[in-house]
């Protein structure tokens, strides 16, 4: 015999775009967003005996998703995650948890003549801000914040010595060398109790912080390792966020190689002459760690 021991369903790639227009000023400020909504509760009977009763339709929660748009801002999107889940966990009887992920994507206002445009923006990076949510019955709102995509390269200020060396190594150490990665880091919060909790905190300001932090370690650190710079960041952000319980990085080196020109007329390219490197796509270092606070036994 068997049983169903997982299951989960709902809508996914939902498309959001929304413009806020100040009538007054002319200026608009736009939000867009790419929304996931997964359900679970009372729905083993869809599976096992199709039943459809239990299926609150995928089609119904991508309407639910605009409607709620239309009737809540939807930035910062951890405040909007956590109405969605609300309310699906309070509309539905049999539904007990909702999972939210929203991945909000990158508009910056324009600049024309020396001044910010009212209406006119541009991507300007493939960065986005993601947020993970899960809303229980019964338990609360659980959210995860994150930065996603944010290329960022630093052509010194990285070194790289020390490290275990046997039989299998042939990396040469290095005490000057271009760092680059992709960042990916993310902030685990607090269990909300309820809606009106989340209402009260300032996600865009932690956010900015955790962004700033990140950035200002990355270009000011003289790097001993990724691991070493890394930690730093998540020590830092712990500092400015109170109401977060743990911080992670997972970031891959982007390699930049030296090319040996010695070849060409004794051409210097390499050590201190270094000035024309190889960019490298693969295979690459992966870096990644969690800091979480001693008295928290948050886990991501």
């Amino acid at each position: 015999m068997s049983q169903l021991s997982y299951a989960r369903y709902g809508k996914d790639n939902v498309r959001l775009y929304k413009v806020d227009k100040n009538e007054q000023t002319g200026v608009h400020t736009v939000v867009e967003q790419t929304v996931q909504v997964l359900l679970e509760g009372d729905i083993e009977t869809s599976y096992t005996q199709a039943d459809n009763s239990v299926v609150v339709a995928t089609d119904t929660q991508k309407q639910t998703v605009y409607i709620l748009a239309k009737q809540h801002p939807i930035s910062p999107p951890e405040k909007f995650a956590a109405v969605l889940g609300t309310h699906f966990i309070t509309q539905y009887p049999h539904i007990h948890a909702a999972h939210v992920k929203i991945v909000q994507h990158r508009w910056t206002r324009m600049t024309v003549d020396g001044k910010p445009h009212p209406h006119s923006f541009l991507r300007d990076g493939a960065e986005v801000r993601v947020v993970e949510s899960v809303t229980r019955e019964n338990e609360g709102i659980s959210l995860r914040s994150k930065i996603e995509k944010l290329l960022v390269l630093k052509s010194t200020g990285s070194a790289f010595h020390g490290f275990h060396r046997d039989e299998y190594t042939r990396l040469a150490e290095t005490w000057d060398r271009i760092l680059s990665t992709e960042i990916e880091a993310g902030w685990k919060w607090k269990l909300f109790k309820s809606l009106a909790e989340v209402e009260q905190v300032d996600f865009d300001a932690a956010w900015q912080a955790a962004r700033d932090i990140t950035l200002k370690v990355f270009a000011e650190d003289n790097s001993a390792s990724v691991q070493a710079t890394m930690y730093k960041m998540c020590d830092r952000i712990l500092a400015a966020v109170p109401l977060v319980e743990a911080v992670d990085y997972s970031l891959p080196n982007k390699h930049y190689f030296e090319v040996d020109l010695s070849w060409h007329k004794g051409l210097k390219n390499t050590g201190k002459d270094a000035t024309v490197f190889a960019p490298q796509t693969d295979p690459n270092g992966l870096i990644q760690c969690t800091v979480t606070r001693k008295s928290s036994k948050a886990k991501l």
